[in-house]
This record gives C-alpha cells, structure tokens and sequence, in this order.
C-alpha cells in the first residue's frame, strides 16, 4: 500500500492524494505487482491505521466531501527521486535485479546507466537502519537480487547461492538470528561473496561505459 501511494504520486499527480476506493483499486491492479493483491475495505483501512502508526501515512488536507490519503516517506526519510523510484519497486515488486529496476523505475524517474542504480541501492542499505539488501545469487541466475527491508529482514538460505545443494541453509528471521546448519558465520560469508559479485558488476558497467566514451572520442581524430 505504501508503494501504491508513492507510485501515483509521480505517475498521476493530478489524483494526488488518493481517496479510500482510489488507493484501493491502485493496490489491486494488475500491472506493476508481483504477488497480485485482492484487497477489500477493511484491509485497506487497517493498513492505513498501521502506516498512520508508524508516521508513513496521513490524512491528507480534502475538499471536505471524500477523505483523502498520502504517504509521508519524504518526512521520515528524506529521499531523492533515485531513492524513492527504486525503494517504491521494491516495494510493488519485491526482490528484483539492478537491471529489472532500472527498467521498471524508468517511469517514475530515469537512470542514466546501471551503475546509477547500484549507487542508489548502496545508498538504501547504508542508512540507518538498513532499507535494502543484497540477496544471495540464486542457481543457474547471473545477477543478485534485491530487497527492501522496510518489513524488518528477509530470509535468505545459502542454496539460493550456489548449486551445491545440501551444502546447509541459513535462515534469517525478523528479528536477526539465524538458525539452521550455517549459523551466522555462513550468513556472512554468503552476504560478502554477494557484495562482491555486486561491486564486480559495477566495474565491469564502468569499464563499459569508458570503452564508449573513449570510442566516440578516437572518432573525433578518424
């Protein structure tokens, strides 16, 4: 619900705030949304209830015939356009690549490249507390996933990280432990290997990204 509401902030501003029926039809629909949703009222409103509780939803100011709703993501964490595009996918979405998000989020807020989004994304997980979080690679994929951690953390197990099937799982709860044959001494080995496949994929988008640059400029003497 609260990727609903920053989504039709930047994508239909001009119904901005979002009264009850339109907030519920916009965490129903069927593009942009991975699981679907079936909402009804009642659900809607205890999520509001609950977003309300934690300073992420309001009350927004109505022309005193239809109440309307707005989130307040700006006050309690003072994004950028980067910030709030990905955190916002992340949201509708779930776990996702660099590259599914550059794509998704080119709607509410253009990236240059995919080392713009990697930025972005090490921006999210160093806040305080975390916001985001690199997943382990799963098998036969080629790049991590990410997740936002607005929810509390997610459950990883070091299979999803490798083909070696029995090798052990780690499971991470809500509230940070770990339980299962890894312990946190795998977790952490699981979350570097991944940072460093991350911080590879950066470079190799850097050194790309030079190639070309200095491509268009040795055209300048042909």
């Amino acid at each position: 619900m609260l990727g609903a509401l920053v989504e039709k902030e930047v994508t239909t501003p001009e119904y901005y705030p979002l009264s009850l029926n339109a907030l519920l039809n916009a965490c129903n629909q069927k593009s942009n949304r991975d699981p679907l949703m079936h909402l009804d009222e009642d659900a809607v409103r205890r999520a509001l209830r609950a977003l309300g509780d934690q300073y992420l939803a309001r009350s927004a100011v109505s022309d005193g015939r239809v109440a309307k709703f707005e989130h307040r993501l700006g006050e309690a964490y003072n994004f950028d356009r980067k910030e709030t595009a990905i955190l916002c996918e992340l949201l509708l979405r779930g776990p996702q690549t660099p590259g599914e998000l550059r794509s998704r989020a080119e709607r509410m807020h253009p990236f240059e490249d995919l080392s713009e989004v990697q930025t972005t994304l090490q921006r999210l997980m160093r806040r305080e507390p975390p916001l985001a979080k690199l997943l382990p690679r799963q098998p036969g994929t080629k790049e991590a996933r990410w997740a936002h951690l607005m929810c509390g953390d997610v459950s990883v197990s070091a299979t999803e990280a490798t083909n070696e099937g029995d090798a052990g799982r780690v499971s991470v709860s809500s509230n940070g432990q770990s339980t299962g044959a890894g312990s946190v001494m795998q977790t952490v080995s699981v979350e570097r290997v991944t940072e460093l496949e991350s911080e590879v994929a950066e470079l190799r988008e850097e050194v790309r990204r030079l190639q070309e640059q200095f491509a268009q400029f040795r055209k300048q003497f042909e």
